[in-house]
């Protein structure tokens, strides 16, 4: 079951449509870990060109899955000092990818927090597929408000 459905983050990340890479939130500790999903049937833009016989989610875009998921840790920690939708601006990442991420599939994110001050998130993220870990990083990003 969510805790957050798709038009309530929407309400909370600046992001749309083709560029939105949460659906669901379904877990939520503030302020220290999230779990997220995002669906990919293979029908998103993306898959066109990357690649067209052998559709792959592009690397990058599993770290901006895996981003947006982790601005929740933020928000929920900073929630009610926000007086509008900050900017969020990614720093630093550090990734290991381990497995393609490829259509159909529910990716599943996890994100914990190393340390959240208010100009800056420093977090750990996993990328799922099923049980099976594809990608891990290390972000850090700022927060402009």
């Amino acid at each position: 079951m969510s805790l957050l459905n798709l038009e309530q983050i929407k309400e909370i990340l600046p992001h749309r449509e083709p560029f939105l890479f949460v659906d669901e939130i379904l877990e939520l500790e503030e302020g220290q870990r999230v779990t997220a999903i995002k669906r990919l049937t293979g029908e998103e833009d993306f898959f066109k060109g990357h690649f067209p016989d052998n559709p792959i989610m592009p690397g990058v875009l599993t770290i901006e899955a895996m981003t947006q998921a982790s601005v929740f840790l933020y928000h929920s920690a900073y929630k009610g000092t926000l007086n509008k939708k900050p900017e969020y601006s990614l720093g630093s990442v550090k990734a290991l990818f381990k497995h393609s991420v490829v259509p159909p599939c529910e990716l599943k994110v996890r994100a914990k927090t190393i340390r959240l001050i208010p100009t800056n998130a420093f977090i750990e993220a996993v990328a799922l597929i099923g049980d099976n870990e594809v990608a891990k990083a290390e972000l850090i990003f700022s927060i402009k408000q």
